[in-house]
């Protein structure tokens, strides 16, 4: 993954997937165009399919991945599993959960963080931007 880099031209480059449009506008509205006043610009790209996350992954340059645990009929958190013991350099995961006792899935699936679903559009960013921080 590249570093985070706060010049004119660097983007913040996110990958939503999620089957349900109305969720990929979610995430999208609560990112914004920036997360922080430290961090570049977000870019978000949308993809519907789990075949469209794994080709956008595997072909590189995103910094972070928000995926709907949600999703059908393949969920964030199967896309997450297969995701981090296939890409050799896949970008941190932010996995959307619905119960709190769906963590321990999440853990399995080795997500670098959880947020909740539906989204909340103050948690979303900054758990984003604590992840971004961090790598």
């Amino acid at each position: 993954m590249s570093e985070v880099q706060t010049g004119p031209t660097r983007t913040l480059k996110v990958l939503v997937y999620s089957d349900d449009r109305q969720v990929r506008e979610q995430i999208r509205l609560a990112l914004g165009s920036r997360i922080a006043d430290d961090l570049p610009e977000v870019e978000a790209i949308d993809v519907a399919t789990q075949a469209a996350a794994v080709h956008a992954v595997d072909a590189g340059g995103y910094d972070v991945l928000i995926a709907d645990g949600e999703a059908v009929p393949a969920g964030g958190m199967g896309l997450c599993h297969q995701l981090k013991d296939e890409v050799a350099d896949c970008p941190p995961v932010v996995l959307l959960v619905a119960r709190t006792a769906d963590a321990w899935l999440a853990s399995w699936s080795r997500a670098d963080a959880i947020s909740t679903h539906p989204v909340d559009p103050v948690e979303l960013p900054r758990i984003v931007a604590d992840l971004v921080r961090a790598v």
